[in-house]
């Protein structure tokens, strides 16, 4: 092999993996403060397990609140790893490369979250298994397998184990480097975890193969998660503002739009964090932002049509639901905030070049997408719920109490927190991923421009 070429791989692995070998001041900083926070969800968590849900703004007939609003927006958020991994994996999209481990790692940690908020939504966690699983044989009480309340678990705990093969099958080449780099106990854990892989042919064969195959199953399950979300609310009989027929598709193109949004943000995080200059460019970034323009173009026909269409049917609940969501106090500001941070402000800064190629403009664009698609998220369960008619007589409101706030919030540091220790621990750019890059081709292709291959030969 050429020298230059091997001191460029030395180099390529100098740099990804700085964040696993040196400690840095800010980054502890950072995760300490995002434990804090992390400590303060779980106080109010125990606080409402011991006291009950009377402690939240939960009530009658408004029984999903906050928690609900936060499983919806974790699920959508997984869907970016599939997007941005499976897809253009499939697809051979060579601007991927920097992106699908932060995409597949987001996928992993935003599940493991919505999978406890219904655990805390209860207020009694250990009854939830109880309900869904068929495990009490002796007094003959199961769950309804026609609701997909029950469909929920196995689809979201599918995915996620499905999630969890696909990162540790890209992973096994970077745990083989880090292995190799590392010494004591270290290096026993990552020889373990690596598998023997010594880069032969035939272990690079299966891997690739491995790969691909994975790619094209985890397929449907991406579809099917956000499309059984979606039934939740769709199968709801006492909430007629829910029974639209495009809940399915809506749900699972708003999922992608938050989630691909969402990697963008971490990724401009991780670049300033790790000083990754070199391997998270302007052109990755412009790549996604065009990407982001088409889903976020899709999203938005499928709202306005749920939304005409629950308006043509007349239905008098369905007015009041829509009335009171565009109209109604505090929610009409909502509403408002909502269309205009997830559509109207990021998609026309878009198209202009130098917004997609700022890394400041990009992550002010999509963090106020990913705050849009919560208010929409919650626009849809709180209203409805509040104005429904069927099998109730009354109509209510819903303010969220400060332990639901500090719940959520908590939510979002958990993530954050996981991601960075886990860039503590594993590569967060795939390294052979990258190495690939500059195989291949002395030049890569990236949306319509040809730039120059991330490593040249020191």
């Amino acid at each position: 092999m050429h020298e230059g070429k091997v001191l460029a791989y030395k180099r390529i692995n100098r740099d990804l993996l700085s964040g696993l070998f040196e400690n840095q001041l800010r980054y502890w900083a950072i995760v300490m403060f995002l434990g804090l926070v992390v400590l303060v969800a779980v106080v109010a968590a125990g606080f409402m397990v011991n006291r009950g849900v009377g402690v939240t703004g939960l009530n009658r007939p408004v029984f999903w609140g906050f928690f609900i609003t936060n499983f919806v927006f974790w699920i959508g958020i997984s869907h970016a790893g599939v997007m941005l991994s499976a897809i253009l994996r499939l697809s051979k999209a060579e601007w991927r490369r920097p992106a699908t481990r932060a995409a597949e790692v987001l996928t992993i940690f935003s599940l493991m979250t919505a999978v406890l908020m219904p655990f805390i939504h209860t207020g009694r966690p250990w009854r939830l298994m109880y309900w869904v699983f068929p495990y009490d044989f002796q007094r003959g009480i199961w769950p309804d397998i026609r609701s997909p309340l029950v469909w929920d678990p196995s689809a979201v705990n599918t995915y996620l184990i499905s999630s969890i093969l696909f990162v540790f099958i890209a992973l096994i080449p970077d745990l083989a480097v880090i292995r190799d780099r590392s010494s004591g106990i270290r290096r026993i854990a990552y020889s373990v975890l690596s598998l023997g892989w010594r880069g032969t042919p035939r272990q690079w064969k299966l891997q690739a193969i491995a790969g691909i195959l994975l790619s094209a199953l985890i397929l449907p399950v991406f579809v099917s998660v956000h499309s059984i979300v979606s039934w939740d609310f769709g199968m709801a009989v006492s909430v007629s503002s829910w029974h639209s027929t495009i809940f399915a598709p809506y749900f699972v193109i708003g999922a992608v739009h938050s989630g691909v949004s969402g990697v963008v943000t971490v990724m401009i995080l991780m670049r300033w964090l790790f000083r990754w200059e070199e391997y998270v460019r302007k052109e990755h970034i412009d790549a996604l932002a065009r990407l982001l323009i088409v889903i976020a173009i899709a999203w938005f026909y499928f709202f306005a049509m749920e939304f005409i269409f629950g308006i043509y049917g007349q239905e008098g609940d369905e007015l009041a639901t829509r009335t009171l969501q565009i109209f109604g106090e505090p929610w009409g500001w909502w509403f408002l905030t909502f269309i205009i941070t997830a559509f109207f402000f990021p998609v026309p800064l878009w198209l202009f070049r130098n917004v997609r190629r700022s890394f400041l403009l990009m992550t002010i664009t999509t963090i106020s997408v990913n705050i849009g698609m919560w208010l929409e998220r919650f626009l849809i369960i709180v209203p409805g719920l509040a104005r429904k008619q069927i099998f109730t007589q009354s109509w209510h409101t819903y303010a969220p109490s400060p332990i639901e706030i500090a719940i959520v919030v908590g939510t979002f540091a958990l993530v954050l927190m996981l991601f960075l220790l886990f860039a503590k621990v594993f590569p967060l750019i795939p390294i052979f991923d990258i190495k690939e890059g500059q195989v291949l081709k002395d030049e890569i292709k990236i949306g319509r421009r040809k730039v120059p291959a991330v490593i040249r030969e020191e």
